[in-house]
């Protein structure tokens, strides 16, 4: 791509009044800077916003799944029409991408998602991202849109993604700011007030447990208030918010997909020899495998956990679980290429 890409992310309770209302202050604030890095960046806005827009036209919402799905249908429309209505002075369009999981954890629908927003870039119209909740299973869904702008960033190759909050950004334990944060380890996670906002699923926790995974993939993120003064123009210069900086990262894109993308079934332990192992680049051989924690088929992607149950890696898996199970100790029996396996 000829300009680097920009993900900016925009949490319910950032761009919403208490009652739920979309703030229209904050929207047009949002219009008029990027209007300002449209020429710089191919940007890509991530935006919750909907099912509190849509709900208060529902005669009892109670926040149940086809209420949610309900207030989702009505508040998609109201709250794209808002961004279309700011940006026009700008001679800005915008258009609406309605993601579901599927669309990531298939590289192929992955890749035409891809197309579609270069094809948009091209025409210098700016995707305007958020979960289709009126149709994604509860099974399928992204854990909130801090996912949904890291699987964007992540599998893009942005250079730089903003996660927007309602606060000044990560703050440390007497409320002041955190400016930056070199390694996103449990101290940093710790910082996180595990409060949630009365109106979205997010919380600090997220944005930071995503920003982990797309620091760790060589993304430069910052964390900031929305209602800061200037508040994106600043975050990218770094003058406000908390910026976490990239980890240095040399995978090609297919990794990254893997290690961001892919709609994970299964989830196996391993010992330490073979953590040893996958620490070599090697494959992961069913003599490795400790226990198979959760079951899955040949070809789908697996959590390879270690045996303190943490993350070490994915992988795309050559033989099912029951396979496995049958042959489990084996020494000749290969559960992972080391070509589809990511660390993590």
């Amino acid at each position: 791509m000829s300009k680097p890409i920009l993900v900016i992310k925009f949490g319910t309770a950032s761009i919403t009044h208490q009652n739920g209302d979309l703030d229209e202050t904050v929207i047009a604030g949002i219009a008029r800077q990027v209007a300002e890095l449209h020429t710089e960046y191919h940007i890509v806005l991530v935006s919750s916003g909907a099912v509190a827009a849509g709900k208060q036209f529902l005669r009892q919402y109670n926040g149940t799944i086809s209420e949610r799905k309900a207030a989702a249908a009505i508040g998609n429309p109201l709250l794209l029409n808002k961004y279309s209505r700011y940006f026009a002075p700008y001679n800005i369009a915008v258009a609406q991408s309605l993601c579901e999981r599927q669309h990531f954890s298939d590289r192929n629908q992955f890749l035409q998602l891809k197309r579609t927003y270069e094809e948009l870039w091209a025409s210098n119209i700016i995707p305007i991202a958020n979960e289709n909740d009126v149709v994604s299973s509860t099974e399928l869904k992204f854990s909130d849109n801090d996912e949904l702008a890291t699987l964007i960033a992540v599998g893009f190759g942005a250079s730089l993604l903003l996660f927007s909050t309602s606060v000044a950004g990560v703050l440390d334990r007497e409320g002041k700011v955190v400016p930056q944060i070199d390694v996103i380890d449990k101290a940093a996670l710790g910082l996180a007030d595990k409060e949630k906002s009365a109106l979205g699923l997010g919380g600090m926790v997220s944005k930071l447990t995503f920003a982990r995974l797309a620091t760790r993939m060589g993304i430069r993120v910052v964390i900031f208030g929305i209602r800061t003064e200037d508040g994106i123009l600043n975050a990218i210069k770094g003058k406000t918010g908390t910026l976490c900086l990239p980890q240095p990262c040399s995978m090609p894109a297919r990794k990254k997909w893997l290690a961001s993308g892919s709609l994970v079934t299964g989830r196996i332990q391993v010992d330490k020899g073979a953590e040893q192992a996958l620490e070599k680049r090697h494959s992961l051989l069913a003599v490795g495998v400790k226990a198979i924690l959760e079951k899955f088929e040949c070809g789908e992607v697996i959590e390879i956990v270690n045996e303190d149950e943490t993350v070490i890696a994915v992988g795309r898996s050559k033989i099912a679980s029951e396979t496995l199970e049958a042959n489990q100790r084996a020494q000749n029996i290969e559960v992972a290429h080391a070509d589809d396996i990511v660390l993590l």
